[in-house]
């Protein structure tokens, strides 16, 4: 069952005095069977604006946040089936990436399908279930409240067992020196 979040959205009144602006609950912005993105909130580099509430939901989904943008979400992957063919795999991730506007952003694939790089540092906690983080040179198990400093590098997401797994992520956009 894939998660429908609840979003609270603060902003303030004619007088500067705080108010809630929003109050509900989200549908995922892309489903491929298991698989969901529910995008929360996104900025981009323009002064906010915190009078006029406008949705920031949903607007196109992209895996990377805008230029000097933001990005939250939640993220649910679900488990490979064992039974599943290279072949087949192969065309899930890249109609996934193309579904989120990032075939571009894929790397090294002959690792993993699901290998990306994006020009962001993201923050990534794992809520429910068990992933595999891996990376170019390593591969690490998580577990519910593990956090990964994603710090722009190519990187793939992993199931492990039988559960889908729920990922709540901050990416903030970054120019990096190396």
């Amino acid at each position: 069952m894939i998660v429908k979040p609840r979003r609270i959205v603060t902003g303030i009144d004619e007088e500067g005095n705080s108010i809630i602006q929003s109050n509900k609950v989200l549908d995922p912005s892309i489903e491929l069977g298991d698989n969901a993105f529910i995008e929360l909130w996104q900025t981009d580099n323009e002064a906010l604006d915190r009078k006029n509430f406008k949705e920031a939901s949903n607007a196109e989904v992209k895996l990377s946040p805008e230029r000097d943008g933001t990005k939250i979400r939640y993220f649910q992957l679900p488990p490979i089936d064992k039974d599943i063919t290279t072949e087949e795999m192969e065309s899930f991730y890249s109609l996934a990436f193309e579904t989120i506007n990032a075939s571009h952003e894929r790397t090294n694939i002959t690792k993993h399908p699901g290998m990306h790089l994006t020009n962001s540092i993201d923050y990534i906690v794992l809520l429910k279930g068990k992933v595999r983080l891996i990376l170019d040179n390593d591969e690490i198990s998580l577990n519910p409240l593990d956090v990964v400093i994603q710090r722009g590098t190519s990187h793939a997401w992993s199931v492990i067992g039988s559960e889908p797994a729920l990922l709540l992520a901050v990416l903030i956009d970054k120019r990096f020196s190396n």
